[in-house]
């Protein structure tokens, strides 16, 4: 079964700069936050509404998987979350094939040491010749700068 190009490739677009990407990730951020109260409170129906430990591994698997299925949701279908929408970015398989599940999951997956480690993945595209992120690396993606296509 052979995947429907939505968005076709845009090779000749450029990767996007640190500060968009930075913005982008900020407003998925607060997004994402609001997301995980909802399902939290979710997840507190199946405890009568008790409050649950720290670390508990049956919550903490239910928000990562909420987190993973508000990103690769929109990933799958447009190449953008509700961020990335806002700040005119897109992301496609480097390679210019359709995005599969393992790409976006191997993209979130290490998107968060990425990130989380002081920014030191999202700063690695300043010494990069491409402007790739680590994460972008890793899973063969890039993130492109959309602003001059017609909408």
């Amino acid at each position: 079964m052979s995947q429907k190009l939505i968005n076709p490739p845009t090779n000749h677009l450029p990767n996007v700069g640190l500060l968009r990407r930075l913005f982008a990730i900020f407003y998925d951020s607060l997004l994402l936050l609001a997301l995980l109260f909802v399902a939290a409170a979710l997840g507190t129906l199946f405890t009568d509404g008790e409050a649950t430990d720290p670390g508990n591994p049956l919550m903490s698997t239910w928000l990562f998987f909420v987190s993973f299925f508000y990103f690769a949701w929109p990933w799958m279908n447009t190449g953008q979350t509700l961020g990335m929408k806002t700040w005119r970015i897109r992301l496609e398989r480097i390679d210019g094939k359709p995005l599969t599940l393992w790409h976006l999951l191997l993209r979130f997956i290490t998107a968060i040491p990425s990130i989380g480690i002081a920014g030191l993945g999202l700063l690695w595209m300043l010494i990069d010749k491409d402007q790739l992120a680590l994460h972008d690396k890793f899973s063969e993606t890039r993130l492109v700068d959309i602003k001059q296509i017609k909408t």
